[in-house]
């Protein structure tokens, strides 16, 4: 009698140059990442850190993960979204579920640091197979993708390289790496909208990356997308792409092993902010630092801060830090009725939010509410003195802007653009 076989096909997950796991793809359609014997067994003071889940949970590396169809949430949240995911698909002519042909794609040009490179078939480690009794490997056929698809999100948003003055997106030459979002085609002016948002957190304290709106003509090499009757594209620079290297992230999706679709769910901003302040290399910064971002958040009406949009940051390849800000939008001209992303201290109502529920906030955290409660009267004093100005200089839409002051009278008083408390 024949003994039956089960094809596999396998990718090599590497972090700056160290071999971290290997992600098998069986016939039958099952993903599973195993973890290399050399990567467990280093010394925890040279081992770079692939996710925070393994300095929490000390087994974490010992057990592989298994999942059907999708890769694991550590790997997923790598992939693409909505409309750049679709796009991803019909380029690989696979259904847009097929997370393991995804990974291989991008694999090159991930998010981070992470690099997912196709094994050849008789270099499978057998370490890495250990979960069936009786495979067959195949070799991947699939090739590497150029930066164009690499980037995850529901905007369709490029990587690019800015050469003399212009944002290259078919190219990938260690230069100037910025993310790129085209106008969208179902929202009105969204990339104005962002640049305005990023201004305004900047000069309220908020760390961001640079910010530029762009002009079309200035980009080269963008696929042939349909695209609205607007003029400007929105272009951040990238803060895990540094000279001739890449910087290690994560968001906390990955964090706490959700896949995107929970992004709005099952994490509360307390849990957000308890992990980051006992996991930060300076936790007491980083906790100020998302302080200050929630309000900006209420104050400016960002719905959007979900688990994707919260992100940390491995510089020295080892401690964690809080990760600039990005994706700040003004949300309420888009979406009806419109709050904030995840609860905090049980509401989502911008409106019902004050002083008392950031306390609350920081005793569940566990941080000083002294320590908090300065840099949120800096955040309002600075939107309170800055804001209305820059607000009338700035690029936003007026009808966005009015409904933005109308934004602002419907918060509690405290937190209006106009008052300082006391």
């Amino acid at each position: 009698m024949t003994k039956q076989t089960e094809q596999v096909e396998a990718l090599e997950i590497r972090l700056h140059g160290v071999d971290v796991a290997v992600i098998a793809h069986y016939a039958g359609g099952k993903n599973i990442l195993t973890f290399n014997p050399d990567y467990r067994t280093m010394p925890q003071a040279q081992r770079p850190v692939f996710t925070l889940r393994q300095i929490r949970d000390r087994n974490y590396l010992n057990r592989p993960q298994v999942r059907t169809n999708r890769i694991p949430p550590v790997l997923s949240n790598l992939l693409p979204e909505g409309a750049l995911r679709e796009l991803t698909a019909q380029a690989l002519q696979c259904h847009i579920d097929n997370e393991f042909s995804m990974l291989a794609y991008l694999g090159a040009n991930l998010p981070g640091a992470i690099v997912a490179t196709p094994i050849n078939a008789g270099n499978m480690p057998d370490w890495a197979l250990q979960q069936r009794l009786s495979t067959e490997p195949q070799q991947i056929n699939t090739q590497h993708v150029d930066t164009k698809f690499s980037l995850a999100g529901v905007q369709m948003k490029f990587s690019s390289v800015l050469i003399d003055g212009r944002y290259h997106i078919d190219q990938s030459i260690p230069e100037d790496f910025w993310i790129v979002k085209t106008p969208s085609t179902v929202h009105k002016s969204v990339p104005a909208n962002e640049f305005t948002c990023m201004r305004l957190a900047e000069a309220a304290g908020v760390e961001t990356p640079d910010t530029r709106l762009i002009g079309l003509d200035e980009l080269a090499g963008l696929p042939n997308i349909r695209l609205p009757d607007e003029p400007f594209a929105y272009a951040i620079q990238r803060f895990d792409r540094a000279s001739n290297c890449r910087v290690h992230t994560e968001d906390f999706a990955q964090v706490f092993g959700l896949y995107p679709a929970d992004k709005y769910q099952k994490v509360n901003y307390e849990q957000l902010g308890k992990t980051l302040y006992q996991e930060s290399a300076d936790g007491l910064a980083d906790i100020q630092q998302m302080a200050r971002r929630l309000l900006v958040n209420i104050l400016l009406g960002n719905g959007d801060a979900h688990l994707k949009n919260w992100t940390v940051m491995y510089a020295d390849q080892r401690s964690m830090r809080l990760a600039p800000s990005y994706d700040v939008v003004f949300t309420a001209p888009y979406i009806k009725n419109d709050r904030l992303a995840l609860n905090m201290v049980g509401t989502k109502q911008w409106n019902e939010i004050t002083f008392e529920h950031f306390e609350r906030w920081s005793e569940i955290v566990g941080v000083p509410w002294p320590a908090v409660r300065a840099h949120l009267l800096d955040t309002i004093e600075k939107a309170h003195s800055e804001w209305p100005q820059m607000l009338a200089e700035l690029p936003m839409l007026d009808e966005h802007k009015v409904a933005l002051k109308a934004h602002w009278h419907r918060l509690s008083a405290e937190f209006r653009v106009g008052y300082i408390p006391q």
